[in-house]
């Protein structure tokens, strides 16, 4: 009887686990297109054969320039910010248990936005390549701000905690920013340019600035996606089945700050990649944090990828940035995955 009963079980974890598969490898076909989208499409439409051309066999043609020197490194940037922001979406919604949870939320994009206005406004630096490690600093700081007052909380750095010490922070940097702008024009003109979200005029060295920023994130939430599992079961459970949830929590609160301060020091606060997009893939392969931050890490590129692309198609020969893109597109998809949305097990 025993054994019996276990074919129907090993029979669905084997079907699920191919379904997981078959969605991974789909989002990661869909990126594939976005990529090659984002080479193609733009005020010139270059074929994939002249773009394969660029990139293999540049002559120093028109389609070459445009592929090599104006659309790889938005690209190479599109990748790494989409990818980070998303996985930080993933972990931010897990470790506070809050569904609507994202970078704001703990003041990370206020610590930039500071940092950021701070570089521009005091130390009169005016290329993004510059002021991209003081947005990064900013995030970071507060970032590890907010974990440090909430330990010191009676309950310790529960979700709630976390959640009113990350408002409140949020709401004291912004005061700082909107302070600093108001007193100087100049700072403001440079700070516009970067606060819509975008990756226009960012060239590769940006990428290359925020890079080990966003790979040190993702191996530390590999390292943790276990231990979400077992926090999304209460901090009772999550001991009693052998978790150190003080560790979880820090390596997945590093993770994620490390993510959102490189992605909004290099492309600003992107709206709703980090929102709505662990929520599409919560609802196609189920709350299994391997398998969400996998497909989290492949649809959030996409998703601004794809953004960056209808910029620049909607409003030729100029362009609309991606982060209000972005908002367009997942405010309506949030609503429709909210909408929809059903409990889902790992």
């Amino acid at each position: 009887m025993t054994a019996l009963a276990s074919r129907p079980t090993r029979s669905r974890a084997s079907t699920r686990t191919g379904r997981r598969v078959a969605v991974t490898v789909g989002a990661a076909l869909v990126l594939l297109l976005a990529v090659l989208a984002s080479f193609a499409l733009g005020s010139r439409q270059l074929g994939v054969d002249q773009v394969w051309h660029a990139l293999v066999a540049p002559d120093g043609g028109d389609a070459s320039t445009i592929v090599r020197e104006l659309r790889m490194p938005r690209t190479a940037l599109g990748l790494a910010v989409g990818l980070a922001l998303a996985v930080a979406g993933v972990l931010f919604q897990a470790l506070t248990r809050n569904p609507l949870a994202e970078p704001r939320i703990l003041g990370i994009s206020a610590g930039a936005s500071f940092g950021v206005v701070l570089a521009i406004s005091v130390f009169g630096i005016g290329t993004l390549a510059g002021y991209v490690w003081f947005g990064i600093a900013g995030a970071l700081i507060a970032g590890l701000l907010v974990f440090a007052i909430a330990t010191r909380a009676r309950e310790g750095a529960s979700p709630v905690t976390l959640a009113l010490v990350g408002a409140a922070l949020d709401a004291s940097l912004a005061s700082g920013v909107y302070a600093l702008l108001s007193i100087d024009a100049r700072t403001f003109e440079e700070y516009r340019f970067w606060v819509v979200g975008g990756l226009a005029g960012r060239d590769l060295s940006v990428t290359a600035q925020v890079l080990p920023f966003v790979v040190a994130g993702l191996v530390l939430a590999a390292l943790v996606a276990r231990g979400l599992d077992a926090l999304a079961l209460g901090d009772d459970v999550a001991r009693g089945l052998g978790h150190r949830i003080g560790l979880v929590r820090l390596g997945g609160g590093l993770a994620a700050v490390l993510l959102t301060g490189a992605a909004v020091a290099a492309a600003g606060p992107v709206a709703f990649v980090g929102l709505a997009v662990p929520h599409l893939a919560r609802a196609l392969v189920g709350a299994d944090h391997r398998w969400t931050l996998a497909v989290s890490a492949l649809l959030g590129p996409a998703l601004l990828l794809g953004a960056d692309v209808v910029g620049r198609l909607v409003a030729p020969p100029g362009e609309i940035p991606a982060g209000i893109v972005t908002a367009l597109i997942g405010a309506p998809l949030l609503a429709v995955l909210v909408r929809r949305a059903r409990v889902v097990t790992a």
